[in-house]
C-alpha cells in the first residue's frame, strides 16, 4: 500500500514539475464541489482533467473534475489490503 502511496505522489509530482504552460490560460470552474468532510491535499491538471487528492476521515481518494465546468468525472478511493 506505501509502495502505491508513493507510486501516486510520484506520478503527480511528475506532471507538475512537467507542465509546459499551455493551462495558465485555460478558463476554470469557479468553484469544484469536493464534499463538506474533504481536506484537499493536492490538486493538478492531467490530460485536460483537474485531479484533486483529498483526505475524508482516516480515508483518501483520488477526484477526477471537468476543469472547465467543474463536473466531477469520477472517483478512486484507496484502500488496504
Amino acid at each position: 500500500m506505501i509502495a502505491g502511496f508513493i507510486a501516486v505522489f510520484a506520478a503527480i509530482l511528475y506532471k507538475i514539475n512537467s507542465n509546459d504552460g499551455a493551462a495558465a490560460d485555460a478558463p476554470f470552474a469557479a468553484t469544484v464541489a469536493v464534499g463538506g468532510e474533504a481536506e484537499v491535499l493536492q490538486a493538478t491538471l492531467a490530460e485536460g482533467q483537474l485531479l484533486v487528492l483529498v483526505r475524508e476521515g482516516s480515508k483518501t481518494a483520488l477526484l477526477r473534475f471537468d476543469p472547465v465546468t467543474g463536473k466531477q468525472f469520477g472517483r478512486t478511493d484507496f484502500v488496504s489490503r
